[in-house]
C-alpha cells in the first residue's frame, strides 16, 4: 500500500459522544455528493465443494445465484442491521462471486453507490458479508471445514474525506 493510501486514525470516535454514549452521527450539514464503495471477501473450502457448486449439484441449489441475490438484499437493509448506520437511498448495488479454482475459494465482490451525505462503505461490506455467509450456509452440510476469510474495503470515492484506494493493486 502506498503511503498515499494510507488512512490515518481520527482524533476521536465519531460514534461516541462527549459523554461516551453511542450517538448517530450527524451528516445533515454535509452536501449531497455521489459516493462509491467497493469491498471483497473470500469463502475458502475444498476443492471437491468447489466443483459441486461450478457444476450445480449442491443439494440446496445455485449457490452463486442464492448468494448474489441475499448480498443485494443485505446492503439494501445493512441500516437496520447496524444500529448506527444511516439509512441510504442506493442508486446501485452489485454482488460478483467468482469461483477460483487455484485457491479453492469463492471470491466475493460488492459495488455500492449513493448520491447522498454519507458512505456507502458498510452497504458494500454488508453485500460481501451477507454473500459469503450464504455461500457458507449453503456448503456447510458437506464441509465442515468452510471458512470465511479476507472481507475488507477495497476502495472508496466522494465525500469530505477523499478517496481511499486500500486495494493491492
Amino acid at each position: 500500500m502506498s503511503m498515499e493510501n494510507q488512512v490515518k486514525p481520527a482524533d476521536r470516535l465519531t460514534h461516541l459522544a462527549e459523554d461516551g454514549s453511542a450517538r448517530m452521527v450527524d451528516v445533515g450539514w454535509k452536501p449531497v455528493t455521489e459516493r462509491f464503495a467497493q469491498a471483497c471477501g473470500d469463502v475458502v473450502m475444498q476443492p471437491e465443494t468447489l466443483a459441486l457448486i461450478r457444476d450445480g449439484l449442491m443439494k440446496k441449489g445455485d449457490v452463486l445465484t442464492i448468494a448474489q441475490l441475499a448480498g443485494i438484499m443485505g446492503a439494501k437493509r445493512t441500516a437496520e442491521l447496524i444500529p448506527l448506520c444511516h439509512p441510504l437511498p442506493l442508486n446501485k448495488v452489485d454482488v460478483e462471486l467468482a469461483l477460483d479454482e487455484e485457491h479453492s475459494r469463492v471470491r466475493v465482490v460488492a459495488t455500492a453507490a449513493t448520491s447522498g451525505k454519507t458512505g456507502v462503505e458498510m452497504e458494500a461490506l454488508t453485500a460481501v458479508s451477507v454473500a459469503a455467509l450464504t455461500v457458507y450456509d449453503m456448503c456447510k452440510a458437506v464441509d465442515r471445514a468452510v471458512r470465511i476469510d479476507g472481507v475488507r474495503l477495497l476502495r472508496k470515492t466522494g465525500g469530505q474525506s477523499g478517496d481511499i484506494d486500500l486495494s493491492d493493486g
